[in-house]
């Protein structure tokens, strides 16, 4: 009776999908760096591993040396002292190459991830051309487009979702290696 006192709805403004594939494009390229950054952050840790690794086993060497040294000189006290250093050494040793080898693999796949994400922000920036291309000929967007962008929404969000559990495993692994084993009791016992 009062439907002239309704006000009508406007409708919401069209999306522009060549605006949701610059937004989808800057995600990827934000989470590409940051990807990039994390391995980055491991390679650094992965030269200093490598430098401990090589200190440590200098470290053996010269206290083989030293043992051999004290035992010649019957030094059963020295030999006590050595022999605990070297068991303290070899356990530092161990604990560094298992650090190197999971920065290694840690690295491998945030570099692989950088890769796939390049890929992938390439193809979006090829079918945004396609779109652009296809909407200054046809001037309308299609419904099948619209689905098209709507899957990416979700292939991102689930994508972003994966990155987010990747780089908090890197940072977490990061944090567990400037905090030594102490920080870790759990992977002690591993």
């Amino acid at each position: 009776m009062f439907g002239f006192l309704k006000r009508k709805k406007t409708p919401p403004a069209p999306v522009d999908p060549l605006a949701t594939f610059d937004r989808l494009i800057e995600d990827l390229e934000r989470q590409a760096a940051e990807v990039r950054k994390s391995a980055a952050t491991l390679l650094a840790l992965k030269g200093e591993l490598a430098r401990g690794v090589t200190r440590y086993t200098a470290r053996l060497g010269d206290i083989a040396g030293r043992c051999q040294t004290a035992h010649e000189r019957g030094d059963a006290k020295g030999v006590g002292v050595l022999e605990r250093d070297r068991v303290q050494t070899e356990r530092l040793l161990e604990s560094t190459r298992e650090s190197l080898r999971r920065a290694e693999r840690d690295a491998e796949l945030l570099l692989s991830a950088a890769g796939d994400l390049g890929e992938r922000v390439a193809d979006l920036r090829i079918e945004r051309e396609s779109a652009s291309a296809r909407m200054a000929v046809g001037g309308v967007i299609t419904d099948t487009l619209r689905e098209q962008v709507e899957r990416f929404d979700r292939v991102l969000a689930l994508e972003a979702a994966r990155d987010e559990v990747e780089k908090a495993h890197a940072l977490a692994d990061i944090y567990r290696e400037e905090h030594g084993p102490a920080a870790t009791p759990a992977r002690a016992k591993e």
